[in-house]
């Protein structure tokens, strides 16, 4: 079923309907997002590309609240890319505070509803008060036992695979380890998403149909759900997610075998 036909009910289902049938199903352990568009949405109301990224933070707080109701165990959302930085810095300055602004009004919030923060990217590459509220964010929810919402900022999934061979390269030299205990198991422990699973589906907003340096090892058998251009993340909403997550559950996951009842 495409994307396009799925979000074209003849009958709209209510939110409670939706939720009511995901619910009756499997829920995805771990949701990857690539929260695309925000610049976009913004330029075709005349407005700053701020106010998009603006926007775009009150759909996150959704989003998060759906995934509690939901149980989901993680939520990992692309905020900032290592490719980022090559915006214009104005507009770099402004995600950078809605960050901060973000963590320092919810993170009382989130912690009451044990939410853990997590981060993925390099945080030395970080302005000063954007990395501290992140550290603040992480030590405080740092027990919490339920969502772990992971942050990916200042990421890039090259760079990350290319730090984890330097680290085993490193370990080897130091006769720490051998070159024949090296596994796809070992090598995951030297990820950023060292126990985290798999993301089991991932959403990218506003019609691009690529990962842009996303969790690429992690995502060798994550199910890919690209809305069209039509719907940029300012414009996504709970029901949304939850029609995501429905058209997930519609899919036979078969990591490279064959599905029982279709042979094939």
């Amino acid at each position: 079923m495409s994307w396009k036909k799925f979000f074209n009910f003849k009958k709209e289902k209510t939110e409670a309907e939706l939720l009511k049938a995901v619910t009756a199903r499997p829920i995805p352990e771990h949701i990857a997002i690539i929260m695309d568009g925000n610049g976009r949405w913004a330029t075709a109301r005349n407005l700053p590309r701020t106010a998009g990224h603006r926007q775009g933070v009150e759909v996150l707080r959704e989003i998060i609240e759906t995934a509690v109701k939901l149980k989901i165990a993680h939520l990992t959302l692309y905020a900032f890319s290592t490719e980022n930085w090559k915006r214009p810095e104005s507009e770099v300055r402004a995600l950078m505070s809605l960050m901060v602004e973000f963590l320092q009004k919810e993170i009382k919030t989130l912690h009451e509803n044990n939410i853990r923060i997590n981060m993925l990217g390099e945080i030395q590459g970080l302005p000063y008060d954007a990395a501290q509220e992140i550290k603040k964010s992480m030590e405080l929810t740092k027990n919490n036992t339920g969502l772990q919402v992971n942050i990916a900022i200042n990421y890039g999934s090259r760079a990350e695979i290319i730090r984890a061979v330097k680290k085993i390269a490193q370990d080897i030299a130091q006769n720490r380890l051998s070159p024949d205990e090296i596994s796809e198991d070992l090598f995951t422990q030297y990820l950023e998403t060292k126990g985290i699973p798999d993301p089991d589906l991932m959403i990218r907003t506003g019609g691009e149909f690529r990962l842009s340096n996303f969790l690429l090892y992690q995502s060798a058998y994550t199910e890919l759900l690209f809305t069209d251009k039509r719907l940029l993340w300012p414009d996504f909403s709970s029901r949304k997610f939850l029609k995501a997550i429905l058209e997930y559950q519609n899919r036979v996951r078969r990591f490279g075998g064959i599905d029982e009842q279709e042979g094939v």
